[in-house]
Parts: structure tokens; C-alpha cells; sequence
């Protein structure tokens, strides 16, 4: 099965980008994988912080004992190796941050620090800006005849990466988003008239939101109202979503404003799911319009948190509704930060298994269920991986929860 003509490799592994429920999952089972393929040791290298330990050469070598432990990882959240978020191919941004010298060239420094290191098998754990670096770095590595197999894990709460069909981390932050508002959705009762506005992250896709947005709506409607409540007037409604905005469905400010109108006055509350990403473009648009900077990150992405959608849609809506009070609540850092749930470990342990047979194959690529392939777990060609995917909205389980709010509260 290997590649390596009887020689033991060396591993690497880095995670990188922003968190989600799968990093200290997936890392534990690359330790547990290779631990078993090598049972009398082998070693592994982790890069702290992403690309930006590998460019600097911050790394550690990871004690045969810890690699025989790995499970030991599948109950936390985060990465036990750290994160950042750099671009190998931006080498103006790497000079700024003195990961490279003004006179280098960051995927040459990388390259180096991996042939330094004797790494003949790379894995990175990230979401479509990582697996695209690691795509760059691949390619650059065999036009340089530098021997080495990268194999990318695809990590991101947006599941926005195609064409594979579920990142790793998107079940889980779904769950602990829906989680999150259980317990937000409580301060209706705080003050009459309250307008709750619940932003999700997703730049790009609305998926994390919809979904999110399922798992509370499901739990819901499982849910039923006591007798005590029910005998003293609480209205069971005012706990449910009485709207979802997502970046791929237009907008009606105005006719949305009429309705959730009618929602405020009969429930005396309105309760509002969002993407971060929801109506960014005017946002922005309105913000370069009024001469203000719109800041960006190594990736050239407005950075949400000066854009703040949340506050942006809380000031239409809020006098439109008649709101008495405003509460914008963001379970994105929450969510993101969980551990892994059953449903995400189990697709987890499934891909690091694939990652590392192809690691030891020498088979480069992103490692997902192939949509283009019938689903097929298989480790995906890196140039066919792109970032940014589209939710799709006619999923039938998105077009019922649409039609449940929209009918319901109309």
C-alpha cells in the first residue's frame, strides 16, 4: 500500500483558517490511523498555527505515546495545534507579518521547511482557502521534483466546499448554533415587544443558517407547551422563527417589515435567523457610498465583524416593527468551538481513514464524498476544489421549513 518503498514516512499536519467541530477530531484520528499502520512507530510532525508555524518552522514532534492516544481528542473542540489564517500565495501579507523575508517567496519557504523536515506526507485541515493553499503548494512541490503527498481534510462550518457534499464540522455547528438560541430565545420574555435577531455565520452560503435554523425548528415542534403556560397565556409561537435571510434568497425589506409587523403584534415578539452574510453586497455598497473604509482580510474577504449585518438589520426592522427592545445575538464563535457530535465523528473517522491510505499511496487531493462521483468517498483532485458554493435552496427539507414559517406566520 505504500508508496515509500518500504521506508517509513514522515508525517506533517497542519489545521488552519477558523475553527470548526471536527479539527481535535480529525487530528486524533490521523494520530489513531498512523499509530495502527505503524505500530512500532512513526514519525509526526505538527505545524503550529497553520502555514504560519510551517513558514516559520514552528512545529513539534509528537511523542509515539500521544499518537497511540489520539482518541483522547474526539471530546474536544478547537485545534490542539492552532490556527491562523495565511495565504501563500499573498506575498505581500506574508512580508507585513514577517512570516517570510521581504526577498522570499512563501511557497518556496514552505517547500523548504517541509524538505528540512523530511515531511513526505502533508495533511491539512481546513476549509476551501486551505485546500486551494494546499493545491498551490502541491503543485509547486512537484514542478520543483520535491517528492511529497498532500491530502487535505475539508473543514468548514459553511459546507460550502465543491464538490464535496458534507464538510467536516457543518452537523455539529448546526446542532450547538440551535442549541444556543434554546436558551437566547428565552429573553422574549424580558421585555414586551422584543425583536431577537439570531446571526449564523456564512459569508457566502446559507447553509449553516438554514440548518441551524432545521435543527431548532425540529426540536421545536417536539416540543409542546405545559399545561401551566398554556392555563397563564403563553403564547407556544413566540418561541418559534418567524423569519430565515440567507445570502442566496433575495430580500423584500419592505414587505418582509409588513409581515413580521403583524407577527410583533400578535406575539409580541419577533424572533430572526441570519447569515452573516445575508445582504453583505448592500451593506457594503452603503458603507463605500458614505466614503467608509470596508476592511479585508490575506483573502481579499470583507471582514463581517466591521460590517456587522446583525446591527444592519436590526435598524430596519426595529422601527418598522414597533420593537420596544433589540437583542442581536451571534452563536457563530459558540458553534464553531464545539467538539464534534456522533453524526460529524463518524463521517470524520471515515475521511481521515481515506486520508491516510492515500497519504501512504501517494495520492495528493481533498479527501470528500465526491458529488460529481455519486457520493463516493474518495480523495477529490485539488485543482476540481473551489470554495464559495451556493446553498441550494430547493432542497426539499429547506423549501418545508421555509413554507412552515412563511404559512405560519404570514
Amino acid at each position: 500500500m505504500s508508496s515509500f518503498n518500504g521506508e517509513k514516512p514522515t508525517i506533517g499536519i497542519l489545521t488552519a483558517g477558523g475553527l470548526a467541530p471536527c479539527l481535535s477530531a480529525s487530528v486524533g484520528y490521523l494520530f489513531e490511523k498512523y499509530s495502527k499502520e505503524f505500530p512500532e512507530g512513526v514519525s509526526v510532525i505538527c505545524y503550529k498555527n497553520g502555514y504560519k508555524g510551517l513558514l516559520t518552522g514552528d512545529s513539534v514532534k509528537v511523542p509515539q505515546e500521544a499518537l497511540t492516544k489520539g482518541a483522547n481528542l474526539l471530546k474536544h473542540g478547537g485545534s490542539p495545534i492552532g490556527n491562523s489564517r495565511v495565504k501563500l500565495t499573498n506575498v505581500k501579507d506574508c512580508i507585513k507579518r514577517k512570516l517570510v523575508k521581504p526577498d522570499e517567496i512563501p511557497l518556496e519557504v514552505a517547500a523548504r521547511q517541509l524538505q528540512k523536515d523530511g515531511v513526505t506526507v502533508l495533511h491539512t485541515i481546513g476549509g476551501d482557502d486551505t485546500n486551494t493553499q494546499a493545491a498551490m503548494l502541491s503543485k509547486f512541490l512537484a514542478e520543483n521534483n520535491y517528492n511529497l503527498c498532500v491530502v487535505g481534510l475539508p473543514k468548514t462550518v459553511d459546507n460550502d466546499v465543491f464538490p464535496v457534499k458534507q464538510s467536516l464540522g457543518a452537523f455539529s455547528a448546526a446542532e450547538q448554533g440551535a442549541l444556543f438560541f434554546h436558551n437566547i430565545v428565552n429573553e422574549t420574555s424580558a421585555s414586551p415587544r422584543m425583536l431577537i435577531i439570531h446571526e449564523c455565520m456564512g459569508r457566502d452560503c446559507g447553509y449553516l443558517t438554514a440548518y441551524t435554523a432545521k435543527c431548532y425548528h425540529d426540536e421545536y415542534k417536539r416540543s409542546s407547551a405545559t399545561t401551566m403556560l398554556d392555563q397563564i397565556g403563553f403564547v407556544k409561537g413566540r418561541k418559534d422563527i418567524h423569519a430565515l435571510y440567507i445570502p442566496e434568497v433575495a430580500i423584500d425589506i419592505n414587505k418582509e417589515a409588513a409581515r413580521l409587523r403583524r407577527v410583533m403584534d400578535t406575539y409580541d415578539c419577533v424572533n430572526i435567523f441570519i447569515s452573516e452574510g445575508a445582504n453583505v453586497e448592500q451593506i457594503v455598497a452603503e458603507m463605500e457610498a458614505a466614503g467608509e473604509n470596508v476592511p479585508r482580510d490575506a483573502f481579499g474577504h470583507v471582514k463581517l465583524d466591521a460590517v456587522n449585518p446583525g446591527a444592519w438589520f436590526s435598524k430596519q426592522f426595529a422601527d418598522k416593527l414597533g420593537a420596544e427592545k433589540v437583542l442581536v445575538q451571534k452563536s457563530g464563535y459558540f458553534s464553531r468551538s464545539a467538539a464534534a457530535n456522533e453524526t460529524d465523528l463518524k463521517l470524520i473517522e471515515r475521511c481521515c481513514e481515506t486520508a491516510v491510505k492515500s497519504g501512504l499511496a501517494g495520492v495528493s487531493g481533498c479527501v470528500g464524498e465526491d458529488e460529481e462521483r455519486g457520493d463516493e468517498l474518495r480523495v477529490i483532485e485539488f485543482p476540481r476544489i473551489k470554495g464559495a458554493r451556493a446553498f441550494d435552496v430547493k432542497l426539499p427539507w429547506f423549501t418545508n421549513l421555509m413554507t412552515e414559517i412563511i404559512s405560519t406566520y404570514h
